[in-house]
């Protein structure tokens, strides 16, 4: 197994349905339909044909059927095109793909309220540093076309 690979414990199929709270240790993926909440201590995996109905905690989530309900997963939550989700996901990490259906709210960063805001002297520094970072990068493409002119 390489070190990137998710090795899943609990596999939910295609034709099954799981009505209540659903609780697992590792890594699942859900074919079928859980009826009720979905905790997990480490990634769930909601296949093109999974549903949820119900909230999942978990510390990565990657879904391409339905969900509906609100996702608590800190690390990162991955909507493949065919995913359909209806409610909040609370992550520090979100990837939409094109034609992925996400209705609801989402809240990142959770720790971005403990840092402290700039101030207006900062601000105008930074202001400062991204106004000459352009012109850099403005002046090493001009620089760049005309040695390929002059070539």
């Amino acid at each position: 197994m390489r070190k990137n690979e998710t090795q899943i414990s609990t596999i939910i199929g295609m034709n099954a349905e799981c009505n209540g709270d659903f609780k697992a240790e590792g890594a699942i993926r859900i074919d079928g339909t859980v009826n009720g909440g979905v905790t997990v201590t480490d990634t769930v995996i909601v296949g093109a044909s999974g549903c949820v109905n119900g909230d999942i905690d978990a510390k990565k989530v990657i879904i391409g059927g339905e969900v509906y309900g609100n996702l608590n997963v800190p690390e990162k939550v991955e909507l493949t095109s065919t995913a359909r989700v209806i409610g909040d996901i609370t992550t520090n990490c979100l990837v939409i793909d094109e034609q992925a259906i996400f209705q609801g709210k989402c809240n990142m960063n959770q720790d971005a309220e403990k840092r402290p805001k700039p101030g207006r002297r900062e601000m105008k520094e930074m202001q400062k540093e991204a106004k000459a970072a352009v012109a850099d990068a403005l002046q090493g493409m001009e620089t760049a076309s005309f040695s390929e002119e002059s070539a």
